[in-house]
């Protein structure tokens, strides 16, 4: 033992900002194998496999465009004018926005849960488990998104779209990022609670419902009173919605300085949950 040095030691004392973030990239391996055991569990014994990421959100869509669009007729206006898009594309540009949104903060707030067999027998840095659950759900947005690119090429093509290019698609990457991160600061905080307090998990799915309809996914911008429109671009959910909308359709509604306040909460609630699970993890198989 000897003159031997060893490149990790695994300790429950550690300080409040160590977050082991340099070790957590020295295991991006282990961070690529959990996203391909995810994937495929995801869709392993199901008939249609990974065609169920378009199947899903399709359906949505067209539930949306018949609902909320025909029998509702809910504005699909984010700013006042007249723009040539079909609500299909709207409605399919706010669902696979807040698909990856809602299924990374499900599969996140779940993570020690899920995890506690492998945790409580192998090490690893324990936000691999998170990160490779959001680079997962990445995967089956990329698909939507593929298949959003199709439908608005065959709208444009056909005379029922005009869509502007502008330099706001920049933003796209940007606005994907950020909907991982705020996702992921969400789910873990819900994931360190729920080590002693049980009652949290079973109303993360009621809690997303609730906060979908307090997004512009079902409605335009244009729905919500000047009165309180200001409080209600403060949700962080709402600008990156919108933002995305405007990047990728080219007109809409993007304010630079709602979008910078959601930055603002989506670090802080990454941060806050960053804090919770270095704090949570040292001690999570004595609770869970």
């Amino acid at each position: 033992m000897d003159g031997k040095q060893f490149k990790t030691t695994i300790t429950s004392k550690h300080k409040l900002f160590d977050l082991h973030l340099r070790e957590t990239f020295r295991y991006r391996d282990l961070i690529f194998l959990f996203v391909k055991r995810d994937f495929t569990a995801k869709y392993k014994q199901t008939i249609l496999g990974p065609l169920w990421a378009i199947i899903q959100p399709l359906l949505t869509t067209v539930v949306f465009t018949v609902i909320f669009g025909k029998l509702a007729k809910l504005t699909t206006a984010d700013v006042p004018g007249d723009f040539l898009l079909p609500g299909f594309l709207f409605y399919m540009a706010g669902n696979i926005c807040w698909s990856l949104f809602s299924s990374t903060v499900e599969v996140t707030s779940n993570t020690f849960l899920r995890n506690r067999a492998t945790m409580g027998k192998v090490y690893y840095p324990r936000l691999v488990a998170p990160i490779s659950a959001a680079c997962s759900n990445l995967i089956s947005f990329a698909i939507q998104f593929v298949l959003l690119i199709g439908f608005l090429l065959f709208f444009v093509f056909t005379g029922r779209a005009v869509i502007r290019v502008t330099p706001a698609l920049l933003l796209l990457p940007l606005l994907v990022l950020q909907i991982l991160i705020l996702a992921v600061g969400c789910g873990i905080i819900v994931s360190s609670v729920t080590t002693k307090y049980r009652d949290l998990a079973m109303l993360v799915g009621f809690g997303l419902q609730l906060w979908q309809y307090a997004s512009p996914i079902a409605y335009g911008l244009e729905l919500i009173p000047p009165s309180v429109r200001g409080v209600y671009l403060l949700n962080p959910v709402t600008p990156i919605v919108t933002g995305f909308r405007y990047a990728l359709f080219g007109f809409g509604f993007f304010d630079p300085g709602y979008y910078l306040i959601s930055w603002g909460v989506t670090l802080l609630v990454f941060f806050i949950g960053l804090l919770l699970f270095s704090r949570i993890e040292r001690t999570f198989m004595d609770t869970i």
